[in-house]
């Protein structure tokens, strides 16, 4: 999809990890020169480095970086989204497409705060950062053909992109991908210490543990068969894999990861309703607020 992205002007409310993570895929990637990425962010430091790092233009400005944009990618806590859509709201280009990376935030919520139609709404997760990201995301019915390309480009730059026409897989995707790494990282950290137990040091432990979980990935991602069945390739009758796993079912290991993944799912629901609840009024002490 090269050149789809050629010639517009993107802004960034919010430059913090993932936003400044896109904005490194795009420009060492070459899909959009620097001159064209305006990132606003409240913290000088976080603009300076961005500045310095891709050459990018920088504001403390929200609704300054919006006014010319073409595309304007969300990227701020949910629990900010309702401070910065008053900023925004009617400042937005009405042919620009919003490009929203919050947690939980529904698309009819985005549209309404910020008094626009055209919006795709995006769960990545932390790969990303690297380019090996895996997105889930939605558009809403204003979306043309041509937006939704140029949302795809964005998110290719970030790794795997997979689009859902049910906006609830997103909530469901946040639980799942968006949450996955925080999973594997404790399986990880569990192996680590496992094998220190025995008796490897951290050092020898780490790149046994991340090689293993690399190489495992990588064949499964190669190959066409089940999981069940690559497990089973490895696992002999009476084996050490054997004994490991009937442990580890014997622990409720495949429960406890089930409630893991509902949790985060109805958590990323609620994050998304609490967002949008107006703050507690202060309490009354003798009278006085």
């Amino acid at each position: 999809m090269a050149g789809t992205l050629l010639g517009l002007t993107i802004a960034f409310i919010g430059s913090g990890t993932m936003g400044g993570a896109i904005i490194h895929a795009l420009v060492t990637k070459n899909e959009v020169a620097p001159e064209h990425i305006i990132a606003s962010d409240l913290l000088p430091e976080r603009r300076e480095d961005l500045r310095n790092r891709y050459g990018v233009r920088v504001t403390a400005d929200n609704a300054a970086a919006v006014s010319e944009a073409d595309i304007v990618v969300i990227s701020v806590k949910p629990q900010v989204l309702p401070e910065v859509m008053p900023e925004l709201h009617g400042k937005i280009k009405p042919e620009a497409l919003v490009f929203s990376i919050v947690a939980g935030m529904p698309i009819a919520t985005i549209g309404k705060g910020l008094g626009h139609k055209a919006i795709v709404r995006t769960m990545p997760n932390t790969p990303a950062q690297i380019g090996e990201g895996m997105t889930v995301w939605t558009a809403s019915p204003a979306v043309t053909e041509a937006q939704r390309a140029q949302a795809q480009a964005i998110l290719q730059t970030m790794g795997l992109e997979l689009y859902v026409t049910h906006e609830d897989a997103l909530d469901m995707a946040t639980a799942v991908s968006g949450t996955g790494p925080t999973y594997v990282f404790l399986l990880m950290e569990a192996l680590v210490d496992a094998a220190v137990h025995m008796g490897f040091s951290r050092r020898e432990a780490r790149p046994i543990v991340i090689q293993t979980v690399l190489g495992s990935a990588k064949f499964a991602q190669q190959s066409d068969k089940h999981l069940a069945e690559l497990r089973n390739m490895v696992t002999s009758p009476g084996g050490t894999s054997a004994e490991a796993i009937y442990q580890m079912e014997k622990g409720g290991m495949r429960t406890v990861l089930s409630k893991a993944v509902w949790a985060a799912y109805q958590k990323s629901r609620l994050l998304g309703q609490r967002a949008m609840e107006p703050p507690e009024a202060p309490l009354e002490v003798n009278g006085k607020g």
